[in-house]
């Protein structure tokens, strides 16, 4: 059947674009009415996107593809620039236009009385903009194109506050650190325009090359790895984890917005788009697979040691991340990891928001100066539960169903996978429920205590937490919502996004012993956190005080960063030194060495030619007289 709004699918990215340059070139004009300008072209694009995707899940419709285009004519080489719509693009531009939808929403709450807060607005909608048109992309540079423009947003965003220097810091450290795997993705199309038949570059021609075997195995497995090299950077993989959590030094909603559904899905995105490439490399999915196991266990064990709120989640962001790599790398589809991203999308999203509010009502984000918020903050409270339970993995939550099928998979084909997978899980409930008894439960501590003898009862009332406005718990508890209901799109009973997706059967049956060893990981997190750090039973310095060197190891993320300092950032300022001083001294020092011969050559000509004749007539004399020396000194040397 063919596609009614398929074709419509190039208003998606342009909306927000529209949105961007109005903003930009009225933006302080416009004051509050900029920012429903943004909202309502997120709108739009929302829902368009999901009349696309509603009329590709009600039949069996055909791709669509527009590439009439012709961008780049290099003799009889002709590039097409267009877009495309099957059902992986279908789902993920629900995704982003519904997340962007809430962010910007929830932003009109959380920016209110920033002063630029209409830059804000046009940088969303700019970084929406690169993220759509990055999904709908027709071909690999294409997608490409898009895919640095996302990295320009981020660094215009994580920068937000550039006041702030640890704001300046994590804009270049995140531009910087994206761009090494980026490099990796350049070179991964410039071996498919060399090998591709044709050097096409077009998905279709991609999928029918690499299916067929047309290409050789080992430049299959270069490529491939290239492609991932550039969705480590972006996806924040081990090693090019580090920019990640530093992040979080732009505003929040960008946290939730970055972390959910546009930068690092890019990266999960950009392997489905390419799966094919990876399906014919059995080497190059073994990497996947173990790059984003050790991910997710890695960034795990870091995220139990942190007490900044969203740093919290910016590891988890990074495990939850190593889980979708992890099941793209196993290989029997890229369903399992898609589905992990449709849900990972709402509950993080959630918890970013979530603890957006939360830093909005206490000014600090420090868990330990928290506390006791449950009785204050209600709506947050609730949905933050939800959003915890469900990237934990508890039954009946989204993140169960969708965490249970990757554990399955890997129990299937991996074993060792599996336990790192178990492992990661117990981790990530342990350090969620240790982050919500500290936020929510138990007594107000730090900058949430507040007391009446100090203050006045109107300035005590001012500073006191407080529920967030409807413009921020709305998005919320649409999120919380979504966390609940979004895994049953795919279960052991009913595997309908499987066959969706890829449009083969799936005919696993519900793994019992997978789904009992998850949620009991899950519950044994939550429960030693609860006897930590509520009921108190367990010291909370029970790992501190017996094993210090384990806690600061966690506490100081491995030492990855000063690691990087030591053996690559130092070293290149060094040889940036040493080039400097080449270049001033020596380069520099021949060019003005040189300039100064000449210029002193021409004042001695010049004073040469004053015009007068008894100058003229010394140096004729000088002259004459040097040349006598010079004729007597020679035939006395060969007189000698």
């Amino acid at each position: 059947m063919v596609s009614d709004y398929s074709q419509y699918a190039w208003l998606i990215p342009l909306f927000p674009l529209l949105a961007f340059l109005a903003l930009t070139a009225m933006g302080r004009q416009l004051k509050d009415v900029g920012i429903y300008i943004s909202i309502v072209a997120m709108l739009a694009s929302f829902i368009v996107a999901l009349l696309i995707f509603i009329e590709r899940v009600g039949g069996n419709v055909e791709d669509y593809t527009w590439d009439k285009m012709n961008w780049l004519q290099v003799g009889d080489f002709s590039l097409r620039m267009g877009f495309e719509v099957n059902n992986l693009n279908a789902l993920m531009l629900v995704i982003v236009t519904l997340v962007s939808l809430l962010v910007n929403i929830y932003s009109k709450g959380y920016m209110k009385g920033d002063e630029r807060i209409h830059v804000f607005f046009a940088y969303i909608a700019l970084f929406s903009f690169s993220m759509l048109g990055l999904v709908i992309s027709e071909n690999m540079l294409e997608l490409y194109i898009f895919w640095e423009l996302v990295g320009v947003c981020s660094f215009l965003l994580v920068g937000f506050w550039y006041f702030k220097p640890e704001a300046r810091a994590a804009a270049k450290k995140a531009f910087i650190v994206t761009r090494i795997g980026d490099v990796g993705l350049f070179i991964a199309i410039l071996l498919l325009y060399w090998y591709m038949p044709g050097h096409a570059l077009d998905f279709t021609s991609i999928h029918n090359a690499f299916t067929t075997g047309k290409i050789d195995p080992t430049i299959v497995t270069w490529i491939a790895v290239l492609i991932f090299v550039g969705a480590i950077g972006k996806s924040g993989q081990f090693p090019l984890h580090t920019w990640l959590p530093d992040a979080m030094e732009g505003p929040t909603p960008i946290s939730a917005l970055i972390h959910a559904a546009t930068m690092v899905a890019a990266g999960v995105y950009l392997v489905a788009r390419t799966f094919d490439i990876f399906h014919a490399s059995p080497d190059a999915l073994t990497v996947v697979a173990y790059v984003g196991g050790f991910t997710a266990i890695f960034a795990a064990t870091i995220g139990i040691a942190q007490n900044d709120i969203k740093r919290i989640l910016a590891y988890s962001t990074v495990s939850q991340l190593g889980y979708m790599m992890m099941a793209l790398g196993i290989g029997v589809s890229y369903t399992s990891g898609m589905f992990h991203l449709f849900t990972h999308a709402f509950f993080k999203a959630l918890l970013f928001l979530g603890a957006g509010s939360v830093i909005h009502a206490v000014h600090t984000q420090d868990i330990n100066e928290m506390g006791g918020l449950s009785r204050k903050m209600k709506i947050t409270t609730w949905t933050f539960a939800i959003g915890t339970l469900a990237l934990s993995g508890i039954f009946p939550f989204a993140g169960f169903w969708s965490k249970d099928m990757i554990l399955s998979e890997a129990y299937d084909h991996n074993k060792l996978l599996f336990w790192v997978g178990v492992i990661a899980a117990f981790f990530t409930a342990f350090y969620m429920s240790r982050l919500f008894f500290l936020v929510f439960m138990g007594e107000a501590r730090g900058k949430a205590v507040h007391e009446d003898a100090a203050h006045d009862e109107d300035h005590h009332a001012a500073h006191e937490p407080h529920e967030s406005p409807a413009s921020m718990t709305t998005p919320l508890i649409i999120l919380a919502v979504l966390a609940v209901i979004a895994g049953f799109v795919n279960t052991p009973f009913n595997e309908w996004l499987g066959h969706w997706l890829t449009g083969q059967e799936h005919d696993e049956t519900a793994n019992w012993a997978v789904i009992i060893l998850s949620t009991l990981a899950g519950l044994l997190g939550i429960g030693l956190g609860y006897l930590i750090y509520l009921k108190r039973t367990i010291p909370r310095d029970v790992v501190s005080s017996k094993a210090p060197w384990l806690y600061t190891l966690l506490n100081r993320k491995y030492f990855m960063d000063e690691l990087y300092d030591t053996i690559i950032v130092r070293p290149l300022r060094g040889l940036g030194w040493v080039l400097d001083i080449i270049d001033v001294y020596i380069i520099d020092g021949i060019v003005r060495l040189v300039a100064f011969g000449v210029v002193s050559l021409g004042r001695l000509g010049s004073r040469l030619q004053n015009g007068q004749l008894q100058s003229y007539g010394v140096i004729m004399l000088l002259g004459m007289l040097i040349l006598a020396l010079a004729i007597a000194g020679r035939r006395f040397i060969h007189a000698g």
